[in-house]
């Protein structure tokens, strides 16, 4: 099936291209979200004559991106989250948490808008991406925690998920000095 682009569609093509693609993408995808027009003379002519007022919106919406952008690029958020001692997450974070703990910063983002291939299910600090326009994407660092103590050690560069080393030499002069103390008790 051949779609007119209303705006870049990334790995495909550029507002105004006519391009081929697989009738359920143009059915599922582009058509109902409006990024695309089916390809007949009709619309053909229609888009020629609001090729303009397209142009025109879609280099505002492009700015207000690239102004929100600035702002949010290299932003860093806080996720508090139970895990296990290892460090893998009892659930896992989705686009909708990261969606909710932006807004809650001030930002405006919606969960479509982040670009996360797999939910993140460890602790530590990931780097999603988020699209804001489909020519304009920023990065946002998110600090997956326990607590908010855990978060600000992860945030110096500490790993919170290795296991305290404990000294052999000192652990077992206390197991000497508690069987000793626990042989006098049997004693008396």
């Amino acid at each position: 099936m051949e779609v007119i682009l209303l705006e870049r569609v990334a790995k495909l093509g550029q507002m105004g291209e006519t391009v081929k693609v697989r009738p359920g993408f143009a059915r599922n995808f582009l058509l109902p979200r409006g990024k695309a027009l089916r390809a007949t003379e009709s619309n053909k002519k229609h888009f020629e004559a609001q090729r303009a007022q397209l142009e025109a919106r879609n280099l505002d919406r492009r700015k207000d991106a690239e102004s929100v952008a600035e702002k949010l690029n290299g932003q860093s958020f806080v996720l508090i989250r139970q895990s296990g001692e290892t460090g893998v997450l009892y659930g896992s974070v989705s686009t909708r948490d990261l969606a909710e703990v932006v807004t809650k910063e001030g930002f405006t983002v919606s969960r479509d808008q982040f670009s996360l291939n797999q939910p993140i299910k460890t602790l530590g600090l990931h780097t999603v991406p988020v699209v804001l326009h489909p020519e304009v994407e920023v990065s946002v660092t998110v600090n997956v925690a326990r607590s908010p103590e855990e978060a600000e050690r992860q945030a110096r560069g500490e790993s919170v998920t290795e296991r305290e080393q404990f000294n052999l030499d000192d652990l077992g002069l206390e197991v000497g000095a508690a069987l000793a103390e626990g042989g006098e008790d049997e004693n008396a």
